[in-house]
């Protein structure tokens, strides 16, 4: 037996049908609000405090590192002074003498200049260690404000979930009913608009989502059903009242 077609008010019946089921949806995200987002946002913005602290320690490690090896420096400079020094008990001619006073002259400059590195090397330290005391902080911060949020999600999340899934699985359903060039039509309307309304009902004879007025010989094109009509303002689909109180049990 071949399949009935539909009526042009079938047609309007299965499209307002989908807005009402994508509308609760709506009300779910709106519930959720900035939640999501927000979340993705923190753990960008985390994730990349993390990485610049990780930056800043291993910056730290270098100069630490500078450090030591400065120190090391001095250590083995006082070794040789030490060891220069006590051969001078044992010249046994000025060029000797000259040639060790020389060596002990440079070993303490260089003395001199470690001690100059270190200085220079402390200063930078202290600077980073005040860095990333500030990166430390805004990142636990940051991770504080996230913990908090995820736990916000959570909750409406747990709460939302079943009805959720439901309404998904309820809209994809209904969108098997509607043929491919009026879904096509219903999506473009419904993303150009912040409230997703893409049909909407003739309320005191003006459009249910723009409220400019509709005229009298259009709004009995809509109440006859016999072709599917959009608002000459804002491009929603017109339906009769009769519809919603079909769909919703609620009289317009």
């Amino acid at each position: 037996m071949a399949k009935k077609e539909k009526t042009v008010r079938d047609r309007l019946v299965d499209l307002y049908k989908l807005q009402d089921i994508d509308s609760e949806l709506d009300g779910i995200l709106v519930l959720k609000g900035e939640l999501p987002m927000e979340v993705s946002d923190l753990e960008d913005e985390i994730a990349g405090l993390g990485k610049r602290l990780e930056k800043l320690k291993d910056s730290k490690a270098e100069v630490d590192a500078a450090i030591a090896h400065h120190r090391g420096n001095i250590k083995d400079a006082e070794t040789l002074i030490a060891k220069y020094t006590k051969q001078l008990d044992d010249v046994k001619n000025n060029r000797e003498y000259e040639a060790l006073t020389k060596e002990i002259e440079l070993q303490k400059l260089d003395i001199q200049l470690s001690e100059k590195r270190i200085r220079e090397a402390e200063v930078n330290a202290e600077a980073k260690e005040e860095v990333m005391g500030t990166a430390k902080a805004k990142f636990d911060e940051k991770e504080a404000e996230l913990d908090a949020k995820k736990v916000e999600l959570e909750k409406i999340i747990k709460k939302t979930e079943k009805e959720e899934k439901k309404l998904l699985k309820a809209s994809q359903a209904e969108r098997e009913n509607i043929e491919a060039r009026l879904l096509k039509a219903y999506d473009k309307v419904r993303s150009s608009y912040r409230n997703g309304l893409a049909v909407v009902t003739v309320e005191r004879n003006a459009c249910g989502g723009c409220y400019n007025k509709i005229p009298p010989q259009i709004q009995l094109e809509i109440s006859l059903q016999k072709k599917i009509i959009a608002c000459e303002h804002c491009g929603r689909i017109l339906v009769d009242g009769s519809i919603l109180e079909e769909v919703t049990g609620v009289t317009a």
